[in-house]
């Protein structure tokens, strides 16, 4: 049984950032700096991020505190005055997040940027209370114990490899600019439902999505009336395989292109 588009509630996430461990492993493995804007981009995939905090002692990290002010990360100082200062970061933010478990029961998804074993006990206990958690780590140095207990783990790399991947639409000479655009945001969330197992993707939610990545969102600059509008130019072109939910008459989404399928 199809579930109503507008009785389907968005998830309420909180994001923690072990920037100690990203930055150090990043620099071990590839000598390349950490970027926020991937982690973030694909958590709002899931769900309404309320609380975004990173932990570490920012006077070693001056280079990434600009671009995690400009994402509106909370930076929580851990300075490293003494022997066993990460450990005292580990601490604060097993703290942290149990404390917003607590008291914050509107928050039902829990998304742990780290790859440390240290965490595993947080995340037991995170899913004792019925809390989701998502872990995203370098693959080179995320513990297997912390993977196996997640509910679901994405590796770092992958998500940069994401948003370097061609797009259907990109090299397609019928479409506009602003066309091009927007196809490739619907494109990109409708993917991204359809990888979280949705049963059914409603425009709906394809477009309360692009709207929690992009808010200045709005078709009409797109030269389209309606959303609906949008997806139907879209299934014209071969982009999108749509149907029409029979109680509701909502349109629903079942297929996405792929380069391959339009090469």
């Amino acid at each position: 049984m199809n579930i109503s588009p507008h009785s389907q509630r968005e998830k309420r996430l909180a994001l923690f950032i072990d920037y100690d461990n990203l930055a150090v492993g990043m620099k071990n493995s590839s000598g390349k700096r950490f970027q926020i804007e991937p982690i973030l981009d694909r958590a709002l995939e899931k769900g309404k991020i309320l609380v975004k905090r990173a932990y570490a002692d920012w006077s070693a990290y001056r280079d990434g505190r600009l671009e995690l002010h400009e994402a509106a990360v909370e930076l929580v100082e851990i300075p490293r005055k003494r022997v066993g200062a990460k450990n005292s970061a580990d601490i604060r933010m097993v703290v942290d997040a149990l404390d917003l478990a607590f008291s914050r029961t509107h928050i039902d998804s829990f998304v742990l940027v780290t790859g440390d074993s240290d965490f595993s006990p947080l995340v037991t206990k995170l899913r004792e209370h019925d809390r989701e958690v998502v872990g995203i780590g370098l693959r080179s140095a995320s513990s297997a114990l912390l993977i196996e207990n997640c509910d679901e783990f994405i590796f770092y790399e992958d998500l940069l490899r994401r948003t370097t991947v061609e797009t259907p639409v990109r090299g397609r000479s019928d479409l506009t600019k602003s066309q091009k655009e927007a196809f490739d945001l619907v494109m990109d969330v409708a993917r991204a439902l359809l990888r979280e197992g949705r049963d059914t993707v409603w425009a709906s939610m394809i477009k309360q999505t692009i709207r929690r990545k992009k808010p200045s969102f709005d078709e009409s600059m797109h030269d389209y009336s309606s959303f609906s509008e949008l997806l139907e130019d879209m299934e014209q072109k071969g982009l999108v395989e749509l149907t029409k939910d029979t109680k509701s008459g909502s349109l629903v989404v079942t297929s996405v292109s792929t380069r391959q399928e339009r090469a």
